[in-house]
């Protein structure tokens, strides 16, 4: 059985990685999808593999930063399926790494909006289209640092990332009321083009995977799995949630 039928869904970041491959699995599941990101070949590729498989989808290439953005997105999915019902705000960026008196302000500041500010502003236009339906899943890419690891040489992405629980806390108690649950999805080393550039040499990469409990670092297929159940009736009793998708990095010492 389908976990999402007949659900129109958002995902932001879809043009590789973690927002690809819940794309996909979203429009296997069910669900009708507008993918985003700022690189349109890529998007296209995405909607056409997903059209060829028997699904729905359709594309809009841009920055999240930009409000009008999120509220194109909104708007693309009221106008070509007729609503909103989950969205995945998964986009962001490492940013500026280095020591925090060295970090730059715009550095600073780019990061804080591509992952924070754009998180809100996606919020912003989502809710009131899932209020419209009488409900929905508002999720969120945070991640573990920040969180439950402190890495030095990341304070602007850790920073950013924490606010976004914070923000999921507040929507949640705001929301909840009118059926809207609100989550954060907080994945560990993943192999994806962000992960890899911690991981780009053998050492490197032995040494991420040793921070794993499960000594490996995860497949963007299996944090997709976890953003599908937030996105899904099987987390119905979800909301406020910081849901660790983390191979156990969180409680290793070994």
């Amino acid at each position: 059985m389908s976990a999402l039928p007949n659900k129109i869904a958002l995902v932001t970041g879809a043009s590789s990685g973690i927002g690809y491959a819940t794309a996909k699995l979203f429009a296997r599941e069910g669900a009708r999808l507008v993918v985003a990101a700022r690189r349109q070949p890529e998007l296209d590729a995405l909607v056409e593999e997903i059209t060829q498989a028997g699904g729905h989808a359709v594309a809009l290439a841009g920055d999240v930063k930009d409000e009008a953005f999120a509220k194109a997105l909104v708007e693309l999915a009221i106008g070509r399926f007729g609503g909103l019902d989950v969205a995945f705000n998964n986009a962001g960026t490492i940013g500026e790494m280095g020591a925090s008196p060295d970090v730059s302000l715009s550095g600073w500041e780019d990061t804080i909006r591509t992952n924070l500010t754009s998180a809100f502003l996606g919020a912003k236009y989502q809710l009131p289209a899932m209020l419209e339906r009488n409900g929905g899943s508002l999720i969120f890419t945070s991640t573990i640092v920040g969180y439950t690891v402190g890495l030095p040489g990341m304070a602007a992405y850790a920073a950013s990332k924490a606010g976004i629980i914070g923000l999921t806390q507040a929507l949640a108690a705001e929301f909840g009321p009118k059926g809207i649950r609100v989550n954060a999805l907080l994945p560990g080393g993943t192999d994806t083009p962000m992960g890899r550039a911690f991981a780009n040499t053998p050492d490197a990469l032995a040494f991420v995977q040793g921070l794993h409990a499960l000594k490996r670092m995860a497949l963007p297929e299996e944090i997709a799995k976890s953003a599908l159940y937030l996105a899904s009736d099987a987390s119905s009793f979800t909301t406020g949630s910081a849901l660790l998708a983390d191979g156990g990095v969180s409680i290793n010492r070994a």
